[in-house]
């Protein structure tokens, strides 16, 4: 009987590594929401520091700069092909994933994942991040730092879920755009003190156009 469930061990863990997932990633870090604040701010510089983020084995290093371009440029900034007035910077500040229900995966196996195959997820992924953004104008003053914490739960499961591989890259992903979502009403109150100061301090030399992009971290 031992000797069964040691096969039965060797046969599926490829299976519990890459159940089918019933939403990819891609769509996910495509689909920042809507939220436009009531002002947006002047064109900036998009910067982000992964921070312990990177220490993580979910997201993808460039993942937190993507995530936060998409929401400048959907929520929080105007468009622009000519000049930018200072810079918003994205900082990772702490995180913490956790996998729970693991034990669930001893009796997937000497049940041949029928309990998968029917729904049972394999295991989660729970995320919690803290992150700031950091507005400063054209010479590096800071104007304003804003912070938020973002939570997530993704289940690892066969065709109602995530594959195990893709579960703890979308855990972060989730958990910086809740973190995200807590910061765009602290910038869509604090616009109105910040554009002036913003477009009095000038543009940027050298700007990076048409979209800016600068990352730091692992």
């Amino acid at each position: 009987m031992k000797l069964t469930r040691q096969l039965a061990l060797l046969v599926l863990a490829p299976a519990l590594l890459a159940a089918p997932a019933c939403v990819s990633v891609k769509s996910m870090m495509k689909g920042t929401p809507s939220a436009v604040i009531s002002k947006r701010l002047p064109a900036l510089e998009i910067l982000a520091d992964q921070g312990p983020l990177a220490m993580n084995d979910g997201a993808l290093a460039e993942d937190p700069l993507k995530l936060f371009q998409q929401e400048c440029r959907i929520n929080l900034t105007e468009a622009t092909d000519s000049a930018t007035y200072g810079y918003a910077k994205l900082i990772v500040k702490k995180v913490k994933t956790l996998r729970t229900g693991r034990g669930l995966q001893g009796l997937q196996v000497v049940t041949f994942l029928v309990p998968a195959v029917i729904g049972v997820p394999l295991e989660w992924y729970r995320t919690t991040l803290q992150a700031e953004v950091q507005v400063s104008d054209a010479a590096g003053n800071l104007l304003g730092s804003y912070s938020g914490t973002g939570n997530s739960e993704v289940k690892v499961a066969m065709y109602h879920g995530y594959s195990q591989t893709a579960a703890p890259r979308l855990a972060d992903i989730i958990a910086l755009r809740g973190a995200m979502a807590q910061i765009r009403p602290q910038l869509d109150t604090a616009t109105a003190r910040l554009r002036p100061l913003l477009l009095a301090g000038g543009t940027v030399e050298n700007p990076t156009l048409p979209s800016s992009a600068a990352t730091t971290g692992r």
